[in-house]
């Protein structure tokens, strides 16, 4: 982690883990809940008397927010118990719940360790961990990725953020900003590169014309390979 990426703390929401994040870009706090997930932007000075307070005054609608969003998630046929696999760029790694404080998820000895207070192994809350855990390994590789593939495609694109797509792998905006859709990485790594190439050759055509995909081809060859993979293999590639 740089020095120009805010730094994460935890705290306990009693019946969800809050992830707090620093930064001097905010004077005022900012709590958003995605797929379960929850999170708490405040300025870097914030107090965790009044984080606290924060959190105390809108528990109910972080509650209710939750669980209209595990209403409207798919049904998932995953458990999310100890010895229960986890692709991560083509390899599959057991799960291993422990009590304990709650800590960001460690890729450790070929497991994926997942740390939470008490006895609180709520699946939602071991979920909410391996998100957490798989965006944050999405945000730093793809930007390694796109540094790597915008050279060899010949284009130079803005910033670069993950998104949970419905039915799309990323976007690509007119202004030349990417976004990926996190869940990739539960695939093989050269689908990964795919879908980066795939964005970046956008940049010179946004359409998906015979002359785009030349493009495509020209950097990854055997492309239509990982576009087929990942067609046959999109239902199994979440969580």
């Amino acid at each position: 982690m740089n020095a120009m990426t805010p730094e994460a703390e935890y705290r306990d929401g009693q019946g969800f883990i809050v992830e707090v994040i620093r930064t001097h870009r905010r004077k005022s706090a900012d709590i958003r809940v995605e797929e379960g997930a929850v999170t708490l932007v405040v300025p870097v000075d914030t107090s965790l008397e009044k984080i606290d307070q924060l959190l105390a005054s809108k528990r109910r609608w972080i509650k209710e927010k939750m669980a209209l969003q595990q209403e409207q998630s798919p049904a998932s046929s995953r458990q999310f118990v100890s010895g229960e696999a986890f692709p991560y760029l083509g390899r599959n790694y057991r799960l291993k719940v422990i009590r304990g404080p709650f800590a960001p998820v460690k890729l450790l000895n070929g497991r994926l360790l997942v740390a939470l207070p008490n006895d609180d192994k709520q699946p939602h809350m071991v979920r909410n961990a391996l998100v957490r855990w798989y965006k944050r390994q999405a945000q730093q590789k793809l930007k390694e990725k796109v540094a790597r593939f915008a050279p060899k495609v010949g284009v130079e694109p803005g910033s670069v953020g993950i998104k949970t797509f419905k039915s799309r792998w990323g976007s690509c905006t007119t202004k030349g900003d990417l976004e990926f859709n996190w869940q990739i990485f539960l695939a093989p790594n050269r689908m990964v590169d795919y879908v980066v190439i795939h964005e970046l050759c956008h940049l010179i055509r946004h359409d998906h014309s015979p002359e785009f995909w030349q493009e495509v081809a020209r950097v990854m060859p055997d492309y239509q390979e990982c576009r087929e993979w990942l067609k046959a293999n999109a239902v199994r590639l979440s969580l």
